[in-house]
Parts: structure tokens; sequence; C-alpha cells
């Protein structure tokens, strides 16, 4: 599905937009607000995106005969040797300048960061690696919650979307219902924000809408928008979340409108209909998607920090010093994806027996597009 492989990476590239402003870079007040108005909620929208993405695809992959283990082995390769690089990398400055690792240095390490209510434990090392914190739970919860899916009968697949959608509207609403923490300006506590966004039980209800939303594309189920629609409907969506309540602004404006997006896109793919997310530099920027924003806060730190921690430049230079460092994520999200990705992938994420054997299966759409697993 090419389109969904382009989209990754306009989500990964809001995600990078929304922690360069967090930098404020500029010393225009003027370019900092009109930064602030369009990139504000794109680290918020792109996380919800991929996580919606992962039940999604994944859904799609199936493999008839699959067994969870194989299926555990090729998201382990996938998303580990990434995270351990970055995550060494984020370590060795530190431990060489302070001599200590610092707090949920282990938990990073393994993973198991987002099930800590302390953002400090959670955003510390390379902070974007919480998100597979979640994964890790999407991914082991997967193989059990398909099958449980997969007995809902075709005509209730929209129902059990809106459900499955709903849980995660409600989370803002439960959040109100803990304990008082410690409160930021924008008027939520880091309990409630935890709870809404970080929390790896509260996303999986993200991941299970995905996977409804699979199930009503591969079910030849009518979707209410095509792509061009779906793609309005988001960027209107984008720009009013501001105007609803703080732990509303995390996923719950955007989730349904990316669902429609993401189903949209997969219906235009298996229709063979083209578009630009699907054109070969489209596809090629999602494949090191994955790559680029495991990297790219860490560049964006550091590289602000190399060239004049806590300064900010005229509009003109920020923008030279962001489009610099844009430049140097994404060659080293190239690097890894060529030398570490791919052969990790094709080395170790199936077993030798497995090698080279292509599963062909029937999706069943309006085409009957065939495609290989």
């Amino acid at each position: 599905m090419p389109s969904l492989t382009g989209l990754r990476f306009i989500a990964a590239l809001m995600v990078f937009a929304f922690h360069a402003i967090v930098l404020a870079p500029f010393a225009s007040e003027g370019a900092q607000t009109v930064t602030n108005t369009l990139f504000g909620s794109g680290g918020f929208t792109g996380v919800t995106f991929f996580f919606i993405l992962s039940g999604f695809v994944l859904t799609c992959a199936v493999r008839p005969r699959d067994s969870a283990p194989k299926f555990w082995r090729r998201r382990f390769f996938k998303i580990y040797p990434n995270h351990l690089i970055t995550f060494a990398v984020a370590l060795i400055p530190v431990t060489a300048i302070t001599g200590t690792v610092l707090q949920g240095g282990w938990l990073n390490a393994f993973l198991l960061q987002s099930w800590s209510p302390s953002l400090e434990v959670r955003t510390s090392f390379n902070p974007v690696a919480w998100s597979l914190s979640c994964e890790l739970l999407m991914y082991a919860a997967f193989p059990f919650i398909i099958k449980l899916v997969n007995k809902v009968r075709p005509e209730r697949l929209w129902l059990w979307t809106l459900i499955s959608a709903a849980s995660v509207l409600s989370l803002p609403s439960f959040a109100k219902l803990l304990p008082a923490g410690n409160q930021f300006p924008q008027g939520f506590s880091d309990l409630e924000l935890w709870f809404v966004f970080h929390c790896p039980a509260g996303q999986l209800l993200t991941f299970i809408f995905g996977i409804f939303m699979a199930k009503v594309v591969l079910a030849g189920r009518r979707l209410p928008l095509k792509l061009g629609g779906a793609v309005a409907l988001t960027v209107g969506a984008y720009f009013v979340t501001p105007l609803f309540g703080p732990l509303y602004q995390f996923s719950a404006v955007m989730l349904i409108p990316l669902g429609l997006l993401i189903a949209a896109g997969a219906r235009a793919d298996l229709d063979r209909l083209p578009t630009f997310l699907g054109t070969r530099l489209m596809v090629w920027l999602g494949d090191i998607s994955f790559a680029f924003y495991m990297w790219h806060h860490l560049v964006l730190v550091t590289g602000h920090n190399l060239l004049g921690q806590g300064e900010n430049w005229s509009t003109l230079t920020s923008a030279a010093v962001l489009a610099l460092l844009f430049a140097v994520t994404l060659l080293l999200s190239w690097v890894t994806f060529k030398f570490v990705e791919q052969p990790i992938m094709k080395r170790f994420a199936t077993s030798r027996r497995g090698r080279g054997a292509a599963v062909i299966t029937s999706v069943p759409t309006g085409n009957q597009v065939d495609r290989a697993a």
C-alpha cells in the first residue's frame, strides 16, 4: 500500500516540525507564532497516526498459519535495533559527563519507560522512544486481539469501529478522575498527560481502532469519504484542534479523521488509483521514516546545542539551520535503513526455514486485488 507508506513520512515530518519549534529557534515573535500555529499539534497528530497505522497495517499483513512467536520475532527485529542504536547514542554522552545513568535507564533500554507515570523517566535519553514502549504492548497483544476481531461479522464492523473510537474519546473524561498532580500551564497535570497519551494501555485502544478500520476496508465495507475528502477532513480537524479542551487535543479530535485518511489511502491503493503519496520518492521517504523518527530529536537537540545552545536567530537563518538539521536526519535515516534495518530484517526477521517463501493472499475488495503478504 504505497500511499500509506508515503503518509508515514508526512506524519514523521510533522513530529520533526513539532520538536523543531519547541526549541524556539526564531528570534522573530511573529515567525515563532506562525510556526506554533502550523505545527503546534504536529507531534501528537503524527504519533496518533502511527498508532492507528500500526493496527491497520498489521491487520492487512496477517499471514495465514502464522504463529505468535513468528510475529513477535519480526516485530522485535523491526524496532529494537534502531532503538538500541539511538539509545546508545543518547546514553554515551550522559554517562561520559555525569558518570551515572539517568533515572529510568533500564526501563528505557527494555522499552518499558511509558509504564512510568514520571515524565522524566518517559522522556529521558531519546524521548521519542516512549512510543515504542506503547508499540511493545500492541505487538504483544496483537495475536490475541486479532482472533477476537476476526469473529465480528462484516455487517457489524462499523459498529465495533465506532465503539473502539468511543473508548479513545472517553479517556480525557476518565483522566479527570485521577488524583491531582503537577499542573502544566496548558491546563492538565502530568498524571493526566500520562493517562491520556503516554500510557501503553490507553494507546492500545487507539491501536485497536486501527485494527477495526483495516477490517472495514478488507471486508469491502463502504467508506464515507474518498482520499481527497479524507485529506480535507484531516487538515480541517488539525486546525480546529486547539479549540478543544487540552486533554482532547492529544488524540481524541484527530482520531476519526486519521482513521478515515488511512482507510481511504488504502482503498485508493487497492483500487490501483495513482496518488502523489504513492510516488517513488514518497515511498522511499516512507521506508526510512521509522529511522527518521528515531533520529530526529537527537539531531535537533544536539545540532541546536552545537550551533548555539538556547540561542535563536533571524527567520532566514533559523530556516537554514532547520533545513540543515533535516538533511542530517535524513542522511542518518537512510544509512540506518540501508545498513541496519534492511540487513537485520533480511537475516533475522524470519527463520531459515521460512526465508524466501512468499504467501499469497486474496484481499476481498471491490476489485479482488491479489497481493503478496
